[in-house]
């Protein structure tokens, strides 16, 4: 995790999970986890507020399991989910974000650990939101853990961005199911193309405070952000209420044709 300054006084916590030495001294070389961080809970300081996060006055307990290529591999995932459990009181956590996930051709072996430590994280009460994964469109496609029926699941919507020309380009990469169980997947939808967040490499020359990425890494901490300020609301919410009221309040747009439909923040705040 970048130093970055709208992300300041935001991290309690950080370890980095990839290297022999577990670093607790804040630090991102892909700028996937500043990109996150910022859509999720960067207060906006160097934009005026332009591009704050969905939940600025979340704390961030952050893990680093991605390289500096932007690759990872289960074990250090399934480290940072135990140091989660295991420090999940004593930071109070009760939101996990993780925009990861694994690639089709992974070990099915891999994919079921994997699968199983996310949903002990949601067995042991913390609201896990996970991405769909950028494999699709087709069906099938959702990555792993993204096909868990426990977890709420995010996916981008299909849309079409208009070039020159009046020409139409489909943009339609998100994960879709239904599972192997035959679930149907993503659970919601939200924005996850074109997104401008913090970049990790802001403070170097010629670079910019912010960065757009595109991905459904992008959109998870959307959802992520929107139910952190759900539970500041109604802070006594267990997970699988969240998850009942985040169906109540979606709705049906064009390119959500699985799961509950797109996000509406205002509509999931209503009591």
């Amino acid at each position: 995790m970048a130093r970055h300054p709208d992300l300041r006084n935001r991290i309690s916590a950080f370890r980095n999970f990839t290297g022999k030495v577990q670093e607790t001294v804040s630090s991102d070389d892909s700028g996937h986890g500043t990109h996150v961080a910022g859509i999720l809970a960067g207060d906006g300081k160097v934009s005026s507020g332009l591009y704050a996060g969905m939940a600025p006055g979340s704390d961030l307990i952050v893990g680093k399991v991605l390289d500096c290529e932007g690759n990872g591999n289960v074990d250090n995932v399934l480290k940072g989910i135990d140091w989660i459990l295991k420090n999940r009181e004593h930071f109070q956590v009760r939101i996990v974000n993780i925009s990861v996930g694994t690639q089709p051709d992974l070990a099915q072996e891999q994919k079921q650990v994997f699968l199983e430590a996310v949903e002990e994280l949601w067995d042991r009460g913390l609201v896990v939101v996970v991405s769909a994964g950028n494999y699709g469109p087709g069906e099938g496609t959702v990555a792993v853990p993204g096909n868990s029926r426990k977890v709420i699941t995010v996916g981008v919507p299909d849309t079409e961005l208009h070039s020159a020309g009046r020409r139409k380009n489909n943009i339609n990469y998100s994960g879709r199911g239904p599972t192997g169980a035959c679930v149907v997947k993503p659970d919601v939808f939200a924005p996850g193309t074109g997104i401008i967040s913090c970049n990790a490499r802001y403070g170097r020359p010629g670079e910019h405070p912010y960065i757009m990425k595109t991905g459904t890494s992008m959109a998870t901490p959307v959802v992520s952000g929107a139910i952190a300020c759900l539970l500041s609301k109604y802070p006594d919410m267990t997970n699988v209420e969240v998850k009942l009221k985040l169906r109540e309040s979606c709705v049906k747009s064009p390119g959500t044709g699985a799961g509950w439909g797109l996000l509406n923040v205002e509509k999931l705040m209503k009591a």
